[in-house]
């Protein structure tokens, strides 16, 4: 069964930086894509950023450049590097792989 646990929200102001990190265990995702999805209060959960096998990174539009997804496959762990942040981007933020979810993350951005 895979598990994963996220970590690395917290409050933080407009214009700031967070990474976020979800430790994978119960399998090694060197193959397998893992992704991260947002949601905050009142909305759908939204597919913010996947990187799939072997460094493929795919980034909703939304984005425009100020997120990244990375992977450290010795320590399987996928981040999310998250700049320029704003109030918008307050959520919940979750990562996902193989079906199964996170517990998440809160992230809160203050203007």
């Amino acid at each position: 069964q895979v598990q994963l646990v996220e970590s690395g929200g917290g409050l933080v102001q407009a214009g700031g930086s967070l990474r976020l990190s979800c430790a994978v265990s119960g399998t090694k995702f060197g193959h397998y894509s893992v992704g991260w999805y947002r949601q905050a209060p009142g909305q759908q959960r939204e597919w913010v950023a996947v990187i799939v096998g072997a460094d493929r990174p795919t980034y909703a539009e939304f984005m425009k450049g100020r997120f990244s997804i990375s992977k450290d496959d010795a320590k399987n762990q996928v981040y999310l590097q998250m700049n320029d942040l704003q109030p918008e981007d307050t959520a919940v933020y979750y990562c996902t792989s193989l079906n199964q979810w996170g517990q998440g993350t809160q992230v809160t951005v203050s203007s």
